[in-house]
């Protein structure tokens, strides 16, 4: 049959447009078919056409005919070409065809055998599959997995391959999707796959493969186990990361066995990492590469050598990989910028010499404080951690930071309405730059530090109020006294409570060494004590009563250890039974680090010399401190001996 073939288009007037369109819904096959062809014809590579064919409202019949079983399998297996050729478009003309349920309808089409139809659903699907519009809550039931895996065997023909790999590819992007493609066999069909040489069939396939196993420890071990003609998939990964591959096959395959080595599937001593996986990524960073593939290599770089401190030491010394990912930084592309950063984050999170080799490469604080400043979020991020990295360093922190007033940039990301992520990650290097050491201390306090502090210590997050509160007690160690004065006046009582009852163990240990550092040294003691010495014994008095583990309870003690060293903020404690009483309790403690704090308390409180020492020693006697040190010297425990031996000495010839 000869079809009409007139010139569809988005200028047509309405009525030369308008048989087209009403045969589209005619009840002649014929008619229909030829109206589907014609549109199909369209829209192949114009925005335009497809933009004018789904303002004419068709995509919903187009769907209808795809799915009606009762309609000439020609006729579907257009429409399906057809939807294929929309899913090419624009972000809204993907989303437009998302939200009209065509994944499911393609899904279950596959269950039919029509090859035309299952090839021309299979190549819409993988169209589809590729954009990153595809909702996540998109569920791929374990039939449309069992079936897909059933197309894309090794016995069907490449694009078929092809296409199922890509469409798994996507369907695994949560563990309980990996989970169920690792239960109906996708691991044994990828292997098999795998050794089809065809890269159009084995790039997506190691892509599923990576997408599967990332971040998941079961799935990763059983792909890891799992061998097709003796041969594990390791070992074929092993292969296509050789230098004779083509370079996107390079890549996929060094993802692949980063994700299985980052779900501790693979060691990081295994010699497919160190000498096979690590080198290939240091090698496509360098120049002469694409800077597409230049990007990729250092993102997986990144995540590669984020954890592990041997692999971060080889990368540094390899192939002068810190000039490269310097280089990277001066690309116009955000994706490169973006993971040179999160590279040298990754490669200084561990060795203080490797910190010192990124930090005196020429122009790499300058890049670092230009993106911190870059309209990007994505560069403002990763120059975050980056520079949170590089801010682990004591002697960096002196000097290099100092010169480049990092904290200014980074103190306008943190007021600036910030994502949570990158509030995140400044809060974390904010905790270092306001270490007592640091120069950059005082002018991040003259910028509202405290209040920005204190308010995050009250964040629904916990790793926001672990980082408000570590800040705090960084900025309080060795502070003058109007800093910790404001530091608890803008922190409020409440909200020291409240901290001294988290959830989050760090959270509280963080709470109760900020306490510590606002009663020390000696010299403010007394000061703050007269301030605020009720709050601070309730709130060690809550956590002693608490049911924390002695790790807590002892930093509690060192608290009241720092009050005892006070002149008159020793009457706290000597004016409170109860305390005095859980003192004693404590020197009897079966935790030796609680015996110990708890008998330094009392060597504090007993000491000579000091005014009013005599009615301390008498009132302690009386809570049979005397007798309870002299059981404890029969302790093995040798600190826990010399505190005993030490204290006794103030109770001797009184």
């Amino acid at each position: 049959m000869v079809y009409n073939m007139q010139h569809f288009t988005a200028f047509m007037n309405v009525e030369s447009t308008r048989s087209y369109i009403d045969d589209l819904y005619s009840q002649d096959s014929d008619k229909c078919l030829s109206s589907i062809i014609c549109i199909k014809n369209s829209v192949i590579g114009s925005n335009r056409q497809k933009e004018s064919v789904i303002a004419q409202g068709i995509v919903p019949r187009l769907i209808y005919l795809l799915k009606e079983k009762n309609v000439k399998v020609s006729i579907r297996t257009e429409a399906a070409v057809t939807i294929g050729s929309l899913a090419k478009g624009t972000e809204d003309h993907v989303g437009l065809l998302i939200n009209s349920g065509i994944m499911q309808t393609l899904l279950d089409v596959l269950d039919e055998s029509d090859p035309k139809l299952l090839d021309a659903c299979l190549c819409c699907l993988r169209t589809l599959s590729s954009q990153d519009l595809v909702p996540i809550n998109c569920k791929f039931r374990l039939k449309h997995l069992q079936r897909l895996l059933l197309l894309g065997g090794p016995t069907e023909i490449l694009q078929r391959q092809s296409c199922v790999a890509t469409i798994l590819g996507s369907a695994c992007k949560t563990s309980i999707e990996q989970n169920a493609l690792c239960s109906v066999g996708g691991p044994a069909v990828l292997a098999a796959l795998l050794a089809i040489d065809n890269y159009s069939v084995r790039i997506p396939v190691v892509t599923c493969i990576a997408s599967m196993c990332f971040n998941n420890l079961v799935v990763a071990k059983e792909v890891v186990n799992t061998s097709y003609k003796d041969v594990k998939v390791p070992s074929y990964l092993s292969m296509l990361i050789s230098r004779d591959k083509p370079v996107e096959m390079q890549l996929e395959a060094a993802r692949c066995l980063t994700n299985l080595h980052r779900a501790e599937a693979i060691s990081a001593f295994d010699p497919i990492i160190t000498y096979k996986t690590l080198p290939c990524l240091v090698r496509l960073c360098q120049p002469e590469n694409l800077e597409s593939h230049r990007a990729l290599a250092a993102e997986t770089l990144a995540y590669l050598t984020e954890v592990d401190c041997n692999l971060q030491q080889v990368a540094a010394i390899s192939n002068q990989l810190v000039s490269a990912l310097v280089d990277l930084l001066k690309c116009s592309s955000v994706a490169a910028r973006a993971a040179a950063f999160r590279a040298f984050a990754s490669l200084g999170a561990n060795d203080e010499d490797i910190r010192k080799r990124i930090i005196d490469t020429k122009c790499l604080m300058e890049r670092v404080v230009e993106g911190l400043g870059d309209v990007s979020k994505e560069i403002n991020l990763s120059s975050v951690r980056c520079l949170h990295s590089l801010s682990r360093s004591v002697q960096q922190l002196r000097t290099t930071f100092q010169d480049h007033s990092v904290w200014r940039p980074l103190m306008s990301l943190l007021t600036d309405d910030p994502s949570p992520e990158l509030l995140l990650a400044a809060s974390s290097t904010l905790c270092n730059l306001l270490l007592e050491f640091s120069p950059a201390k005082e002018p991040i306090l003259q910028q509202g530090a405290i209040q920005l502090l204190s308010t995050l210590t009250s964040s629904s997050d916990p790793a926001l109020r672990l980082n408000g509160v570590w800040a705090l007690m960084n900025l309080a160690f060795q502070a003058e006294q109007r800093v910790k004065s404001q530091i608890l006046t803008t922190l409020g009582t409440d909200q020291i409570f409240r901290l001294l009852a988290d959830s989050d163990t760090r959270v509280l240990m963080k709470t109760l060494g900020l306490l510590r550092n606002l009663v020390s040294p000696r010299t403010h003691t007394d000061a703050m004590m007269a301030l605020h010495g009720p709050q601070v014994m309730q709130g060690v008095v809550l956590v002693l009563e608490g049911p924390h583990t002695p790790e807590v309870k002892e930093q509690a003690l060192l608290i009241l250890s720092n009050v005892a060293d006070g002149d008159r903020a020793k009457d706290h404690i000597m004016s409170n039974d109860d305390v005095l009483k859980k003192l004693v309790n404590y020197m009897t403690h079966p935790a030796p680090c609680l015996q110990e704090s708890a008998v330094f308390c009392i060597g504090n409180l007993s000491r000579r010399g000091e005014p009013g020492a005599l009615e301390r020693i008498g009132r302690l006697r009386e809570f049979g401190v005397v007798g309870i040190l002299q059981q404890l010297l029969g302790t093995p425990d040798t600190i826990l001996f010399n505190r005993v031996k030490s204290t006794l000495g103030h109770f001797t010839d009184i």
